[in-house]
């Protein structure tokens, strides 16, 4: 339209309507019309502005660049990578074009508009190793400034214990066997040199950057109501730790290796509280019967950083990490097993409970973060309200160290949760949702809500027994959610309206439950996308997908709710334009899979007894599409639909090293 009308313009010009006596007037008329004109163009150009490394995990590399212009929506950023010193480039995901979308929540006056940039990830890469990545923007209506961006940047590794640490010896109070030295009677003495009763604030001998604290096989349980209790924790029964050590030389808090160093709670509301702590590692210990473990960061308070918990197992628990804090950075949190204290045997949400009434919140969130450089992976978790959040939070801090951007969950392992496996909720960009597995979820299985601007990545997870039906709970207007190859053994019929989202190569198979939709497409964006994905429709229902979507010629609606329902995949796409290449299935794509019991939503569904690998004749093989660092490795003539790629080993699920599976039995 804008080119049409500088053409008309120039007509006017070349046939010299302004000769004659009004010649002035017309030809300041067109001098207007063709500035107004350029400026339409202009806007329509992109404007590079500042380019952001995200803070690197161990995996994957995140990036942001701010843009002005490209009010058309036509200019992309083309993505390359290599190690360090090599000669080949490998083709990376364009990164996502975000901003204009609106995120908000009437109920909390949030209201958060995305800013225009590019942002995105360079996934699954080698730990410490050092990548050259190439960034390309450009633009059909032209490009102003840089655009070309070339960096390097080293992936993280798993931190470690420093090469020559003291080695402290912790033994329970009352320990009558051969100590190695120095030795100390709990694990207070050896970190601060206190002493008991009002004497246990005084730290007068800290342990040092460095020091290796090996805590020996016993029983570590304060009587919280003795004055002068040996483990020096009276009253709250909490272990208050706040030294600061470096990467270089962290401090370890390790379980010897002699049998099990069991941290008992004794029901104090705080076990560990690290609030003040930096680089500090706790590995191969036991912790249980306490409200929350590790008490890690407070919302605009104070926070931890470089915290790692690994291989440990926390139990009877209500919150196991938790940290709310937006300057925390750089956890990691890895191959650990954590029980809550909810129900085993059946499963039941907080709403629409049925039979058992609402679940009660005896445990919370296993796991929860805000901040930026998070790594969550190879956990096992049970019996929780949630398994793993990012902080709900709120509008994003404006400083840029403050957001919480590059954030790792996967291969995680969860069972029974209360309302959801995984929430993205509160992340902004790069949030990074791969390769979990969840069964039985009473009320939704992955969330964003919202997500501010993304991209929020939902790639290769495996969800089973959903039976409310929510398989995505992308609620609250998120923006920019990229989902790709899930196998979702549920329906996804959310109708809340989110932006900027796109599905390819997915599977979503219903379980028969009458007159439900086996998915909605419910776009607040005319460019959200949707095609090459898997359905099975649920039998006892006539329409099987609904759309909402802005009106031709809008670019945005949230306000729109009634979906129009279709109830053929070929009639959805002829209408919305989704789909084309999408097809309808059965369970016979599987091997040997059968769905979940839609009479029995109280059901539990084990891991172990069920096989998610594809029949490698049936019609989810070689259905996908390419997606560049995706899917580069695919088996045959195109990608499989579905988490799991026929013909290749499954992903380990849950702490690695052989643990027997299922985890909680």
């Amino acid at each position: 339209m804008k080119i049409s009308f500088i053409k008309f313009i120039s007509g006017l010009i070349q046939r010299q309507f302004f000769v004659n006596r009004y010649s002035g007037k017309i030809f300041s008329l067109v001098l207007a019309m063709l500035f107004y004109s350029h400026i339409l163009l202009a806007n329509d150009a992109v404007r590079a502005g500042e380019f952001i490394i995200e803070p690197p995990t161990l995996l994957n590399l995140g990036f942001e660049w701010k843009i002005e212009g490209d009010e058309n929506r036509n200019a992309m950023v083309e993505v390359a990578y290599r190690k360090a010193g090599s000669t080949a480039w490998k083709e990376g995901m364009p990164m996502l074009r975000i901003g204009g979308e609106r995120v908000f929540r009437e109920m909390e006056q949030l209201e958060y508009t995305v800013p225009h940039m590019f942002a995105g990830s360079i996934l699954d890469l080698e730990p410490g190793t050092e990548y050259e990545c190439r960034f390309i923007l450009s633009d059909p209506d032209g490009v102003e400034g840089e655009s070309n961006q070339t960096v390097k940047v080293k992936t993280r590794t798993a931190p470690k214990s420093a090469d020559g640490g003291r080695l402290l010896h912790v033994y329970p109070p009352g320990y009558k066997g051969k100590k190695e030295e120095p030795s100390f009677e709990g694990l207070k003495a050896a970190y601060f040199g206190s002493g008991l009763g009002d004497w246990s604030v005084v730290s007068e001998k800290k342990a040092q950057p460095g020091d290796i604290i090996l805590v020996h096989a016993g029983l570590y349980k304060a009587d919280l109501l003795d004055y002068v209790d040996p483990h020096g924790i009276p009253f709250d029964g909490t272990y208050l730790l706040n030294i600061k050590a470096t990467e270089e030389k962290p401090i370890v808090i390790r379980g010897a290796g002699d049998g099990e160093a069991i941290f008992d709670g004794n029901g104090a509301h705080r076990l560990f509280d690290v609030l003040g702590t930096a680089h500090h590692i706790f590995e191969n210990l036991v912790i249980r019967n306490t409200d929350i473990a590790f008490s890690a960061g407070l919302k605009e308070v104070i926070g931890a950083s470089n915290l790692t918990v690994r291989n440990c197992r926390i139990e009877e628990v209500g919150i196991a990490i938790t940290s709310e804090f937006a300057g925390s950075k750089n956890f990691y949190i890895s191959d650990n097993i954590i029980f809550g204290r909810d129900p085993r045997n059946h499963l039941v949400g907080w709403a629409n409970p049925g039979v058992y009434g609402a679940s009660p919140l005896k445990s919370y969130m296993a796991i929860i973060v805000y901040g930026s450089g998070h790594v969550i992976c190879h956990n096992s978790i049970a019996y929780f309200h949630d398994a793993i959040n990012i902080s709900t939070y709120g509008t994003p801090e404006q400083e840029q160290d403050l957001k919480a951007v590059s954030i790792d969950i996967y291969n995680n392992d969860m069972h029974l949760m209360v309302d959801d496996f995984i929430e993205a909720d509160g992340g902004v960009h790069n949030i990074r949702v791969m390769r979990n597995r969840g069964f039985n979820s009473a009320q939704c299985a992955l969330s964003a809500q919202p997500v501010f601007g993304g991209p929020a990545y939902f790639i290769r997870n495996v969800i089973y027994h959903i039976p409310n039906g929510y398989a995505f709970k992308f609620m609250a207007k998120p923006a920019g959610l990229l989902v790709y190859h899930n196998t979702i053994i549920a329906e996804n019929r959310n109708t809340q309206t989110f932006s900027n989202a796109h599905f390819r190569n997915n599977l979503f198979l219903g379980a028969d439950a009458p007159n439900r939709p086996i998915n909605a497409f419910p776009f607040g964006t005319a460019y959200s996308t949707s095609d090459f994905n898997g359905y099975r429709p649920n039998r006892n229902s006539e329409k099987h997908y609904l759309w909402i979507a802005p009106e031709d010629g809008q670019i945005y609606d949230y306000s729109k709710t009634d979906a129009k329902a279709f109830a053929t995949l070929s009639e959805l796409a002829a209408q919305s334009g989704l789909e084309k290449n999408g097809i309808e299935l059965d369970y016979d794509i599987f091997m040997n899979l059968s769905p979940p019991d839609p009479e029995n939503p109280h059901g539990v569904y084990h891991a172990v007894d069920l096989d998610f690998t594809l029949n490698p004749k049936g019609r989810a093989v070689n259905a996908g599409v390419s997606i560049p660092n995706v899917n580069d490795h695919y088996q045959g003539k195109a990608p499989d639909l579905g988490a799991l790629e026929s013909g290749e080993k499954a992903p380990v699920y849950g702490p690695r090293g052989g643990l027997a599976q299922p985890f909680y039995r």
